[in-house]
């Protein structure tokens, strides 16, 4: 099925329809310091218990993006929008934080550094899962007040630790030339998850994320990093001219549990 969708720009970002299940989503030119995304989601103004996806299923699509390595990230995928206010910028919803979930392809730039685990990859384009325990968000939120302690770079490098041993990921860097059409397909099942490109596995792992999940394809100027030193960063990247992220024959479909 071809999933209904909501815009989300910001920035001067702007998503045109040019098919049914196709998109031309693009940001501007413009200085750092200035947020600038295109996103198309389908969970905007729910509550993550009401998201509309959970495995088994599949999605499918094409897409290129302008150029093989952009300022910021893009991508497409399911998650659990884990994050209030979209880690400080540009946020959606209001929503209590979670502990992420996600099975996706993602964009990267320097300096993004979105891996818990200092082996996985967390630059480049890569297809990547998160998986974390589905821990009430009230409790979650009681940390709230110590967020200011992240700060202080050894604080911030036992939550790092702490994170790693709670969040279960698995990443692998795709090389191809994203700037090329390229088929991507997510298979999502209870306990696993394939992602394919062009018919050839790119990753197979048990980190597969729980509970329901939204669909998100989205690009933008945005940058988080919390690498291992514990400098934990947020913020928008310069980016020198415009962006775009072309999304072609979306398609969402049950798979095989078996």
């Amino acid at each position: 099925m071809i999933p209904q969708l909501s815009a989300h720009c910001e920035g001067g970002g702007k998503v045109d329809l040019t098919t049914p299940g196709s998109w031309h989503l693009s940001i501007p030119g413009g200085p750092a310091g200035q947020y600038r995304v295109a996103q198309l989601d389908d969970y905007q103004r729910l509550a993550r218990r009401a998201f509309r996806w959970q495995a088994p299923l599949r999605l499918a699509l094409r897409a290129r993006a302008s150029a093989p390595s952009l300022a910021g990230t893009w991508g497409f995928g399911l998650w659990n929008d884990p994050f209030t206010l979209s880690l400080g910028l540009g946020g959606m919803a209001r929503r209590l934080p979670a502990l992420p979930n996600a099975a996706w392809f993602f964009h990267a730039s320097p300096p993004n550094q979105l891996s818990f685990h200092d082996a996985h990859p967390a630059q480049g384009f890569l297809a990547a899962t998160f998986a974390s325990p589905l821990l009430p968000a009230p409790l979650l939120a009681l940390g709230a007040p110590a967020l200011p302690l992240l700060a202080w770079a050894p604080t911030a490098r036992l939550v790092r630790r702490l994170l790693a041993r709670l969040v279960h990921e698995d990443a692998a860097l795709v090389p191809d030339d994203q700037d090329a059409w390229h088929t991507y397909e997510l298979e999502l099942l209870p306990h696993s998850v394939t992602m394919l490109v062009d018919g050839g596995v790119r990753l197979r792992t048990h980190a597969a994320p729980r509970g329901r999940l939204g669909l998100v394809l989205w690009i933008d100027n945005q940058f988080a990093a919390f690498p291992a030193d514990g400098h934990l960063a947020t913020g928008s990247l310069a980016t020198p001219a415009p962006a775009w992220l072309e999304i072609a024959d979306v398609n969402v479909t049950e798979a095989s549990a078996n």
